[in-house]
């Protein structure tokens, strides 16, 4: 793990014991500080109860104490811990403004951090795949993989590579990163801030923590993204999906459709950034493996192709994953999966792509809405389970067509998260898949 001098002998709260919460009360123990920790688990008390203080900050004097780490999670606009904090003088912290405090301590290092709406995970493990594929020591966390602070520290000359949420940025003060990356700026998480603005501004901030001679690098693509570009001047690098080559963009299996090309175009450009030449680059990207539920190709049974894409929790995700698959000789071809808690009552960021829609399937509690919005535009069958939506896309899908699951929804009403979603997909997939073989074999 990591562990810093910056910590010893300080007095920190950490409220939340998930994967963050734990690591970074480790971290801080070992660092030789004192924590007082706590979450409404008792299980999640229990695993600290040897080297933290168990108390909740609510009921406690925090005057002195160095910080309160909240998980990303607890939404400050609402919780009370915001307010006593401010009223103890106690700012109110994430384990990413931890790792920057920390970083003074740790061998010479870069950081790269990587924000956006959509394309975070994609884009961060591209870069970390460049990385490597440059024999270059790296590490991934923040907003994917493990925490950062239960990571190794790199050696001399390692890069860490941070995906950043909005709600991470507004818990971190003094992260420089050597390389700021913004992908995109879509309406969301609006529950959180004031207005559109505010979450615009909570993105930029990752700029403004930035030494003047650090880089950026921001997709041009939408006109908030643009706007920050122009308070960077020069340092900014500006980059577009349309800078990719599409007879280019075959080569890479794992990095198809068009919101892949501006998660190219960015990891290149960073890439170019960190030092790194082109043949290592080309190399990497033709190499790279999709993570799991984004763009996942699961299988192709029967000259039909399964995608897992349960990661698009808005329409604006789900969008260039339909964009993907576009018609061939004028004939739709995809089977769209959709549904679940619907953060909008409409799907505009989709429309265009309804002619590549041969037939959608809607789930879960948005699932009767949606049926309602897509009825005149395609064919649809209010499927309200997954593993039902799965079986009769299956029995409709011809050779060449896509079975795409992209929701356009969060996943709260029937699975536990996303990834609780997809792979629920793909053992529903699995099941297709060993009723085919079976068919075959009789």
């Amino acid at each position: 793990m990591i562990v810093s001098r910056a910590f010893a002998d300080k007095t920190y709260a950490v409220l939340g014991l998930a994967r963050s919460g734990l690591a970074t009360v480790a971290s801080l123990a070992a660092s030789g500080a004192r924590v007082i920790a706590w979450d409404t688990r008792e299980e999640a008390r229990d695993l600290v109860a040897d080297t933290a203080d168990i108390a909740d900050p609510l009921t406690i004097d925090m005057t002195g104490f160095a910080g309160v780490v909240v998980s990303p999670g607890v939404p400050l606009n609402r919780h009370p811990i915001a307010d006593k904090a401010r009223a103890d003088g106690v700012p109110v912290i994430g384990d990413i403004e931890l790792f920057a405090l920390a970083r003074k301590c740790l061998p010479a290092h870069r950081v790269v951090g990587i924000t956006g709406t959509n394309g975070k995970s994609t884009t961060t493990a591209l870069i970390h795949h460049i990385i490597e594929t440059a024999g270059i020591p790296t590490r991934m966390g923040g907003n994917i993989g493990l925490p950062i602070l239960g990571q190794d520290p790199l050696p001399e000359g390692g890069i860490y590579v941070l995906e950043l949420s909005s709600y991470q940025i507004d818990l971190t003060y003094s992260l420089d990163c050597d390389v700021a990356v913004l992908l995109n700026i879509t309406p969301d998480h609006l529950d959180r801030y004031d207005g559109f603005e505010g979450y615009v501004a909570s993105k930029a901030r990752l700029f403004a923590m930035q030494s003047a001679d650090h880089a950026a690098v921001i997709a041009t693509d939408d006109e908030p993204s643009r706007a920050i570009i122009k308070s960077l001047g020069q340092r900014a690098t500006r980059v577009s999906g349309e800078d990719i080559d599409r007879a280019a963009q075959a080569r890479w299996p794992s990095l198809q459709g068009p919101h892949n090309a501006q998660n190219v175009a960015v990891a290149a450009a960073v890439a170019r950034a960190l030092g790194i030449g082109e043949a290592i680059i080309e190399r990497a990207l033709a190499s790279y493996a999709s993570l799991p539920h984004r763009m996942q190709r699961v299988a192709e049974v029967n000259g039909v192709l399964y995608v897992n894409d349960s990661k698009a929790t808005n329409a604006a995700s789900t969008a260039p994953a339909l964009a993907a698959y576009p018609p061939i000789h004028g004939k739709p071809r995809v089977h769209w999966i959709l549904g679940g808690i619907a953060k909008t009552d409409n799907l505009d960021e989709c429309v265009p792509y309804y002619p590549y829609v041969k037939h959608a399937y809607t789930m879960g509690e948005s699932g009767h809405m949606f049926a309602d919005l897509l009825r005149d535009h395609m064919p649809v069958d209010d499927s309200e389970m997954l593993l039902t939506a799965v079986r009769r896309a299956a029995r409709i899908a011809e050779p060449g067509d896509v079975v795409l699951l992209s929701p356009a929804c969060a996943s709260f009403d029937q699975f536990r998260d996303f990834e609780a979603r997809g792979d629920a997909f793909v053992a529903a997939v699995e099941a297709v898949q060993s009723q085919e073989s079976v068919s075959d074999a009789q």
